[in-house]
């Protein structure tokens, strides 16, 4: 079995045990001894994987952490495992923090089976940040997230490697968490720091009031350009692809059925968007006569997105995990591109459900 097989295995299991596996052990159990076996560990060697490890933490005598594991003569990761109910976000980790400091570990890893957060210590040298550098989430992984959790297999693992990337992917998700805060409320030194580029006068408070929403608005532009030169790129080759399926489509509407183009055009973003995790041929279109659906392997029951473009505003509808459809107005078909993260946790819900 591949390692993206193992995975996917991995996440239709963890959907089980949601209903299972309550407490604690359970979830070690159930999820996370597969999961570290699906990283080439042998759960049952000691001298690979070791339950319950101990080391004495100055005053805290006895403490133990759920597992430390060994690659070659060295503790490569702790890990402390909550129950599958936990929400991470508020879940105590104080062991961690202290053998982190204590042995030679330089990986900590929290888990409730679902999600998979990892530490390291960028910040202070032996001292475990407060922030994990990834996330890796069952529910809702893509190739990218299959490729970082590749690199802790017992085959891959390089540390100082991992440790770079850790370094890459922290200040890379600060600096979109910053950019994003701007593109959505410029703050004054924001929008001097841009003014100054082309506004040659004293760049009073009044002056950044007046250019406040225009560099709200220039954000705006530059990502509308933006997705669409990533559409028109994508579409060149999806096009021809495509086609044949929309003249087939074409030939079996109705005269109560019509394709238009701008559900042909929004067809083609969501099948560009789709194939990051999955190949375009899986994404189908079925138009109806109140909407057209787009659909994972033309099945009805793998709804991705239903296009609403009938009446006189447009309107995608998404799905959540109980197929329950909400629908979104949006201006023009580049919106689409601002679901992304919503139409991939759909198809990754639907890859993960596919037989091994």
């Amino acid at each position: 079995m591949s390692f993206k097989d193992s995975v996917s295995e991995l996440s239709v299991r963890s959907q089980s045990a949601r209903k299972m596996a309550q407490t604690e052990e359970a979830t070690k159990n159930a999820v996370v001894m597969p999961f570290l076996r699906a990283l080439g560990f042998d759960v049952f060697n000691p001298s690979q994987v070791i339950p319950e490890f101990v080391s004495d933490v100055g005053t805290k005598k006895g403490e133990k952490v759920d597992y430390a594991v060994r690659i070659g003569d060295r503790i490569e990761y702790l890990i402390e495992a909550k129950s599958i109910s936990t929400n991470l976000s508020d879940a105590q980790y104080n062991q961690l923090f202290r053998y982190f400091t204590v042995t030679e570990a330089r990986i900590a890893i929290l888990t409730n089976g679902i999600q998979f957060w990892f530490f390291t210590d960028i910040e202070d040298k032996n001292k475990m940040d407060t922030t994990p550098f990834f996330k890796f989430d069952l529910d809702a992984y893509d190739e990218n997230d299959l490729k970082e959790i590749e690199k802790f297999h017992v085959e891959r693992f390089d540390i100082e490697k991992i440790r770079s990337a850790a370094s890459s992917m922290k200040y890379t998700r600060l600096a979109t968490a910053y950019i994003n805060s701007q593109w959505n409320a410029p703050d004054d030194e924001f929008v001097k720091f841009v003014a100054r580029s082309f506004y040659e006068g004293n760049i009073t408070k009044q002056v950044v009031e007046g250019l406040r929403p225009i560099i709200k608005r220039a954000f705006d532009d530059l990502f509308r350009q933006k997705a669409r030169q990533k559409f028109n790129a994508v579409l060149e080759g999806s096009e021809r692809d495509a086609a044949p399926e929309a003249e087939a489509l074409a030939e079996e509407e109705t005269s109560d059925i019509v394709t238009t183009q701008e559900e042909l055009d929004a067809f083609y973003m969501i099948r560009a968007i789709c194939s990051e995790v999955t190949p375009a041929s899986n994404i189908h279109m079925r138009d109806q006569k109140s909407y057209c659906g787009i659909l994972f392997e033309n099945n009805n029951r793998k709804p991705i997105v239903r296009l609403h473009f009938n009446g006189k505003k447009l309107h995608i509808g998404v799905f959540d995990e109980a197929k329950a459809e909400t629908r979104i107005p949006i201006e023009s078909l580049e919106e689409i591109f601002s679901h992304k993260d919503k139409i991939l946790e759909t198809v990754t819900r639907y890859l993960a459900t596919e037989p091994v």
